[in-house]
């Protein structure tokens, strides 16, 4: 029996799908610990494995992140760039690309020290590590510990040669398609951040593991062995590395969770009277832009009358107030796995979860990307036809109705993608990761 730590960092939109790949490995044999800061040890006990308290970066989310306690600075920086997208798609990615340093290497030493003491406690034959944790790989890569790593978010995160950069997308949707000036200004940030990277490692290394390979291109440090894509194997893809194996999951949705009684009448109450229920969720982070939110939820009342809609405010349900009613219902926190089993749309920033478990749930999507990999995600799902891409920062009320019904043309082609991740899902990834762990096991 293999024994599997899987380590995740804070933020529930990650440590939700990773807890779902350690529950699927405790399915098929292993005996897994789950590795996260304390705030998540309620995933480990829902996915039945055992957890290990580990903080492997000072900032967090648990759900809502206006919401979640942070330390002063990590609330200013989520201000700034909460500002930055309401500017522009290149002026969030340039904002993020500033943030990098803080975001994602800001205590090495502390996480290979956790790292080591996380070892010598539980003594596991292998470690899954979320791809965007570099500190962690980079401890692991020190540590001479053999690791998978879990992409969370769009494939391009694991840099596929030497053109590609962290932080640029491979592509863009043609709603927001930057000029070549701001397009040359996020690939130059991305380029110096690379640079800076690499010698953060190579010095890292140096001093921690000087007889140790040397890391190489900071952002392409990755598992040797497998990465594990929480995302369909689309054909235009940017290839994977050579060396590890790819394994594309599809989705990570292990069984969604059936409505609870209170939210079972609401959606039985909006089907019984309207045509249509469309899901709106901009996700943990960007459900603090209530100005698009709006636009959503009073184009859906002001230009349909057929039409009912759920939306996912997070802290800023309050401001939305004067829009519930009959047609709206507006909470904090929606379940949306379990909704999307029971919509006929939803509206999404294009976040890796969402546009995953809209495909496997058939349903199509209207996707508003503002940063990060949604860009990429937006590009898939409209290459794909399972969804329509707008600009959330050009949208206005009266372009709703147009917008939603637009997707009725897409359905066929998310019924055909639908049928295709179906057949794989976490169960199917931890199957294929654990005969590529036992394959090196045994190699070794």
């Amino acid at each position: 029996m293999e024994r599997i730590v899987v380590v995740s960092p804070p933020f529930l939109s990650h440590a939700r799908p990773l807890a779902a790949l350690a529950a699927a490995l405790r399915e098929n044999g292993a005996a897994v610990h789950f590795a996260c800061a304390p705030d998540f040890a309620g995933l480990a006990y829902e996915a039945g494995v055992a957890f290990e308290p580990l903080v492997v970066t000072r900032n967090a989310n648990t759900g809502v992140a206006e919401a979640t306690r942070q330390e002063s600075e990590e609330e200013a920086r989520l201000a700034e760039f909460l500002d930055a997208t309401r500017v522009s798609a290149t002026a969030a990615l340039l904002t993020q690309a500033r943030h990098r340093r803080r975001d994602m290497l800001a205590d090495p030493e502390g996480v290979l020290r956790g790292i080591a003491e996380l070892h010598e406690r539980v003594r596991p034959d292998w470690y899954v590590v979320d791809q965007l944790s570099y500190a962690v790989t980079l401890a692991l890569h020190c540590l001479r510990l053999r690791h998978a790593s879990f992409c969370p978010g769009h494939p391009s995160y694991v840099l596929s040669d030497d053109e590609a950069y962290f932080g640029v997308p491979y592509d863009w949707p043609r709603a927001l398609r930057p000029s070549p000036q701001d397009r040359a200004a996020v690939l130059a940030a991305a380029r110096a951040n690379d640079r800076a990277f690499t010698a953060l490692f190579e010095d890292f290394a140096r001093v921690h593991a000087p007889t140790a390979p040397p890391p190489g291109r900071a952002f392409a440090l990755t598992s040797p062995h497998a990465v594990v894509y929480a995302y369909p194997r689309l054909p235009w893809l940017p290839g994977p590395p050579p060396g590890p194996r790819a394994l594309y999951t599809g989705h990570t949705v292990l069984a969604p969770a059936a409505l609870d009684a209170g939210w079972r009448a609401r959606v039985e109450r909006l089907r019984g009277r309207y045509e249509r229920v469309v899901l709106v969720a901009l996700g943990t982070f960007l459900s603090a832009r209530d100005d698009v939110l709006r636009a959503i939820v009073a184009g859906v009342l002001d230009g349909t009358k057929d039409t009912a809609v759920i939306a996912a405010a997070g802290g800023r349900s309050d401001r939305l107030h004067d829009l519930v009613g009959d047609r709206a219902v507006v909470e904090p926190v929606v379940p949306q796995q379990a909704l999307l089993e029971h919509v006929d749309a939803m509206v999404h920033h294009g976040g890796n979860n969402s546009f995953t478990e809209c495909v496997r749930a058939g349903v199509p999507a209207l996707v508003l990307p503002f940063s990060s990999d949604q860009f990429a995600v937006a590009r898939d799902a409209e290459r794909a036809g399972v969804g329509v891409v707008a600009d959330p920062n050009a949208l206005a009320p009266g372009d709703v109705p147009a917008a939603l019904d637009a997707l009725d043309a897409t359905r066929p082609a998310v019924t055909r993608l639908s049928r295709e991740v179906r057949r794989r899902g976490p169960m199917w990834g931890a199957r294929h990761l654990l005969d590529a762990m036992r394959e090196r096991t045994a190699r070794d």
